[in-house]
């Protein structure tokens, strides 16, 4: 299967679509990614926080795939910030993944109260330019913190995770990214099943006699974001990535638009500590 990529603001290449491991449980993770490897999945996203890095690297190692074929990111937590903190933690990853490098490194929620990102990206930038991860960007920022990271260092995030559902599109937030040139990847992407039975969704998966999950999947593409659902079924997953041979028309797009509820599922990132 063709897999569509994406010209990142660095000038690096990341797969659109990915496995997400959050919530997969540690001793069920080598093997959750090793189907989704078999099964044409190139991007992997994991963070210190999710418990299974060691699964992950495992996987990698295993799959008998060129590293270079796999794209894979992890993302540091909130009580490793500042620059010794968050370089610790980052050595913490790569002795936990077992590889040699990574393909991108996130600051994992900006935590505004503790005034600490701008030191953190700074800490990133470093890592960046000593070869050890190819590129780094953020999740969960908001414009002022955007912002404020590219003012204060002059590197703009390859990409910002977000949660993006169609229950909750971000169309302000995608604006942002658009104008700052960085890429949006959406997190809970399938609105944890929520939307599966609204009704545009049901009745285009009906008429195209394909899954909700799949509708979902193809609506996020088409609007030219990244997306990792998250499965631990080998069944389901190879369901997911077939979403990208999946074409909504405009009608469709803009009926699943129309389910905007503006309603997070996950925390608010200006509060959110962890």
């Amino acid at each position: 299967m063709q897999q569509p990529v994406m010209t990142l603001n660095d000038g690096r290449r990341m797969p659109q679509m990915g496995l997400g491991i959050w919530q997969i449980p540690a001793g069920e993770t080598a093997l959750a990614v090793g189907h989704a490897l078999r099964a044409g999945y190139r991007l992997i996203d994991g963070a210190a926080r999710y418990g299974n890095e060691a699964g992950l690297g495992q996987a990698v190692r295993d799959s008998g795939l060129p590293r270079e074929e796999i794209f894979v990111t992890s993302k540091l937590w909130n009580d490793q910030r500042g620059r010794d903190a968050a370089r610790r933690g980052f050595d913490v990853t790569m002795e936990r993944l077992g590889l040699d490098y990574l393909n991108l490194y996130l600051i994992h929620w900006p935590v505004p109260a503790q005034d600490l990102y701008v030191e953190t990206w700074k800490a990133l930038i470093e890592l960046r330019d000593e070869g050890r991860v190819k590129s780094i960007g953020v999740a969960n920022f908001h414009e002022p913190h955007l912002i404020r990271l590219i003012d204060e260092t002059g590197v703009t995030p390859v990409l910002n995770q977000i949660e993006l559902h169609p229950g909750f599109t971000q169309a302000r937030m995608r604006a942002v990214h658009e104008r700052l040139g960085i890429v949006t990847q959406s997190w809970a992407p399938l609105g944890r099943g929520a939307d599966f039975t609204a009704g545009a969704v049901a009745e285009i998966a009906a008429r195209l006699g394909v899954e909700p999950a799949q509708v979902i999947i193809a609506w996020h593409l088409a609007h030219g974001l990244s997306v990792i659902p998250k499965s631990l079924n080998p069944e389901r997953q190879k369901q997911n990535l077939a979403a990208l041979e999946l074409r909504l028309s405009d009608a469709d797009i803009a009926a699943i638009d129309a389910l905007d509820r503006g309603i997070r599922t996950g925390p608010d990132p200006e509060e959110f500590s962890g």
